[in-house]
């Protein structure tokens, strides 16, 4: 079982990530959430209504709870992580704010603490988006571990908000100290990425923290070649479905289906319900839920899911995410409908999709993918 005692210049903690999972491995922050907490603590640096952005598990916020942080991010299972670690620390709910990757935080922001996040093109974004929102004398701190922090970030910065100064390293993490320059000009925001779908009259929106947001992934391709046939009404599922093309070729598929869009990133459901706007089919047969997975629906409602399943979860790698989306289609699943998954082989999800399924089946394959089936009768 992993520590779960965060201990901070402001006092010690009781952290957990989601979704939960038996003998976790993970702690629910990492060396830079201390390292700057070190050093917010070694400048006297308070200020209300922090801004933190991308705080994974709820650590930051929660450890400076009592100045109402604002939580920007685009995960809803981090800002719930969020949430339940307040309510299980005691804190009261209303202590932070919380907004979404789709909204702007308000002007006059005087102290952001920002985390790097996986993708760089969302750090741009967020980057070019808060410049414009920056007080006078507005303290800017980035933290992250150093394996996740490229060369190029720093000319992201430097390019966007201003000179910058680096700590050493502790504990493999780094914190970078920003010089907000009110004389540099704001770039152009390239989000969101648009390119044509291969073979197909689409032009897909891709906003920035979408996977693939620059062309179709190979994985996907796999499957979109291989993709089961389904006629007549029925209720089908892209479940993690980023900008939502298997979905969107499912509904081109099956005209009287209807597709629920599943994803816990606030900028992929932004991204599919725009994609999905291009059928020109009748909108009342399209779902779109910001959501933990298929956690809100009902017990044997679904007669297809189709699932490309993300292998990290923010910077850590690993099938949490994909497990449980698993354990959820077996529940979610009618009996005899299916889950199609495509995966890369060495994941071996044909033995960790027989927790769940009775059936298991292998439909396509090449050298480094497959496409498997699962159903329980």
């Amino acid at each position: 079982m992993t520590d779960i005692e965060f201990q901070t210049p402001a006092g010690n903690f009781q952290l957990q990530r989601l979704p939960r999972r038996e003998r976790e491995l993970l702690r629910a922050w990492d060396a830079a959430d201390e390292y700057l907490l070190q050093i917010l603590a070694e400048q006297s640096i308070q200020r209300q209504h922090p801004l933190i952005c991308n705080d994974s598990f709820g650590a930051l916020c929660v450890a400076l709870h009592p100045f109402q942080p604002i939580n920007w991010s685009d995960s809803l299972l981090a800002q719930q992580a969020c949430r339940e670690n307040l309510q299980h620390n005691g804190i009261a709910a209303d202590r932070v704010e919380y907004l979404s990757s789709m909204q702007l935080p308000a002007s006059g922001i005087d102290l952001v603490l920002l985390k790097v996040p996986k993708s760089l093109a969302l750090l741009e974004h967020q980057l070019i988006s808060l410049k414009p929102l920056l007080a006078s004398g507005c303290r800017f701190f980035i933290a992250g571990m150093a394996k996740g922090m490229p060369a190029s970030l720093w000319k992201i910065i430097e390019r966007i908000i201003g000179p910058s100064k680096t700590t050493r390293a502790l504990k493999k993490a780094k914190v970078i100290t920003v010089t907000v320059n009110p004389a540099l000009a704001v770039p152009k925001n390239p989000y969101p990425t648009r390119w044509k779908l291969e073979q197909s009259d689409l032009t897909l929106v891709n906003h920035a923290n979408v996977f693939s947001r620059e062309k179709l992934d190979i994985g996907t391709r796999f499957l979109l070649q291989n993709m089961p046939q389904t006629s007549g009404p029925g209720e089908v599922i892209d479940l993690g479905c980023g900008n939502g093309v298997i979905g969107l070729l499912a509904a081109r598929q099956n005209p009287k289906a209807v597709l629920h869009f599943v994803d816990e990133s606030c900028m992929a459901i932004a991204s599919a319900r725009e994609n999905y706007q291009q059928l020109k089919r009748d909108a009342s047969l399209a779902q779109f839920h910001l959501s933990d997975g298929l956690s809100e629906f009902a017990d044997q409602t679904a007669d297809l899911i189709l699932c490309n399943p993300p292998f990290h979860q923010q910077q850590a790698v690993g099938d949490t995410l994909a497990l449980s989306m698993f354990q959820q289609s077996a529940r979610v699943l009618r009996p005899g409908a299916e889950l199609w998954v495509v995966a890369n082989r060495h994941l071996d999800y044909h033995n960790k999709l027989s927790r769940w399924f009775s059936a298991v089946a292998l439909v396509a394959s090449n050298p480094k993918f497959v496409i498997l089936k699962a159903s329980n009768t």
